[in-house]
C-alpha cells in the first residue's frame, strides 16, 4: 500500500472570518480524502489598528467548517515566523501550500520560505496558492511587496485565467495550474422559497429583490449600482435592492447617493458583518445579485449565489466574467457604467421567464474546476519531483 503523500498548508482557516478561511476549509476538505493533510494557521492576522472592518473572527453562532490547525504566525512578531518555519521543516512535507491574497503578508512570507530553501529540504516544494495577485487597491508599495513575497515559489495554482496570466508575465520560468473557487454550498444548510424568503425580510412576493452582498469597499461598485437606481426603478416601478455587508469605506458617500438620486424607499442598506446562519436568507429572497465591480479576480459571492442557484449581473472585469455564461448564468456588462448596470437589469428581467438561469446554474457547478483538486494535485506533486518542468 503506497504511503500518502502529506502536505503542509499555511494560511487562515477557522477562527477567522471571510471568504479566505471557507475557501481554505474546501480545499482541506477535499485533499484530506487523498493526502495528509497539516494546516498551520495564523495566530495574527492584520493588526487590529489596520483592519477596517469590526472583528477578524467569525462571530457566527454557526460555524460552516471548524478543520483542525495549529495557530503559530504572527504576520507582524519575526520570532513566529522563525517558529512556522521551523514547525514547517519539522513536518518535512512533499508539498508545502501558501495561501496569498494579500501584499501585507508578503515580508513575512518571504522570510519563511527563505529559511524553507536555506534549510536545503524545500527544493522544488513550494506552491502558492495565489487567489489574487496584487490587490485590487494595488499601489507601488503593494506590487514590491508581491514580488517579494512570491519570490521562493516553485510553483503557483491561480483561480482565474487572468491571475494565471499575470503570473506567467512576471514569473516566466514558473510553472502554474490552473483551478477555481468552488461552489460554496456550505452556507445553504437552510434555505428558502424566494417568496417566503421575500415576507420573511419584509417584502412583498411580487417584488422584484436585488441583492448586493458582502463588505463594501470602492472596487466592489456599490456607488455605481446605487447611481443605476433611479433608471432601474423607472424601467421596474417598485423594484428594491438590498445592500447587506459592512463597511470598509465610509458610508456616508453611498448614502448620499441614496438620498440624492431620491431612492430612499427602494434601497435598504444592512451595515454589518451578517453571520453565517443569517446568510441564506439574503441570498433565498433576491431575485438577482448585482455585482458592480471595478476589479476582480475571482469572487466567492458569485460561489455562494450559484450555490443558491441564484443568477447575477456582473461587470466584464479580470477573472470575473470567466464564471458567468452570458444569458444562461447570468448578464455580462461593461465596467464603470450605471447605464450598463441598468441595462442588465433589464435585460434579466426581460428574459428571466424564458431562460431557466437555475436548471443552467446546476449545469455550469458540475463543470466546476475545483472539483477535480484532489487529481490536480497528484499531478502538482509528480511535477514537484521532477522539479516543476515548463510546459
Amino acid at each position: 500500500m503506497n504511503k500518502r503523500k502529506k502536505i503542509v498548508m499555511l494560511g487562515p482557516v477557522f477562527p477567522y472570518r471571510g471568504g479566505n478561511s471557507v475557501y481554505l476549509s474546501y480545499v482541506y476538505d477535499t485533499l484530506i480524502q487523498r493526502f495528509d493533510v497539516k494546516v498551520i494557521n495564523y495566530k495574527l492576522l492584520y493588526p487590529s489598528f489596520l483592519f477596517p472592518g469590526t472583528t477578524q473572527y467569525d462571530t457566527s453562532n454557526v460555524t460552516l467548517k471548524e478543520i483542525p490547525s495549529e495557530r503559530i504566525l504572527n504576520s507582524i512578531n519575526p520570532f513566529t515566523w522563525y517558529r512556522t518555519a521551523h514547525r514547517i521543516i519539522k513536518e518535512d512535507p512533499d508539498l508545502l501550500v501558501i495561501d496569498w491574497w494579500h501584499p501585507f503578508f508578503g515580508l513575512c512570507l518571504n522570510v519563511i520560505t527563505t529559511l524553507l530553501k536555506l534549510s536545503g529540504k524545500f527544493k522544488h516544494k513550494i506552491l502558492f496558492l495565489t487567489e489574487n495577485f496584487i490587490s485590487h487597491e494595488g499601489n507601488y508599495p503593494d506590487k514590491i511587496l508581491t514580488r517579494l513575497g512570491l519570490a521562493n515559489a516553485d510553483a503557483f495554482l491561480t483561480l482565474s485565467d487572468v491571475v494565471r496570466k499575470d503570473l506567467k508575465y512576471t514569473f516566466p520560468q514558473k510553472k502554474s495550474y490552473r483551478s477555481e473557487l468552488p461552489i460554496m454550498e456550505y452556507y445553504k444548510f437552510n434555505s428558502l422559497p424566494t417568496q417566503k424568503a421575500k415576507e420573511l425580510l419584509g417584502y412583498k412576493e411580487t417584488e422584484k429583490l436585488l441583492l448586493f452582498f458582502g463588505y463594501v469597499r470602492k472596487y466592489k461598485g456599490l456607488d455605481i449600482l446605487l447611481k443605476a437606481m433611479k433608471g432601474i426603478i423607472n424601467d421596474f416601478p417598485g423594484i428594491k435592492l438590498l445592500s447587506v455587508g459592512e463597511f470598509y469605506d465610509n458610508p456616508h458617500e453611498y448614502y448620499k447617493i441614496i438620498e440624492e438620486n431620491n431612492i430612499q424607499d427602494n434601497v435598504k442598506v444592512i451595515n454589518k458583518f451578517i453571520p453565517n446562519e443569517e446568510v441564506y436568507k439574503y441570498y433565498s429572497a433576491a431575485d438577482l445579485v448585482v455585482q458592480p465591480y471595478r476589479s476582480a479576480t475571482q469572487s466567492a459571492i458569485l460561489s455562494v449565489a450559484y450555490g443558491f442557484l441564484k443568477p447575477a449581473v456582473v461587470t466584464r472585469v479580470g477573472g470575473l466574467e470567466e464564471f458567468v455564461e452570458d444569458e444562461r448564468t447570468g448578464i455580462i456588462v461593461d465596467p464603470d457604467s450605471p447605464e450598463e448596470i441598468r441595462k442588465g437589469v433589464k435585460r434579466f428581467f426581460e428574459i428571466k421567464d424564458k431562460v431557466d438561469f437555475a436548471a443552467n446554474i446546476g449545469s455550469f457547478i458540475k463543470k466546476n474546476k475545483f472539483r477535480d483538486l484532489d487529481i490536480l494535485f497528484e499531478e502538482i506533486l509528480k511535477d514537484s519531483e521532477k522539479g516543476f518542468p515548463i510546459s
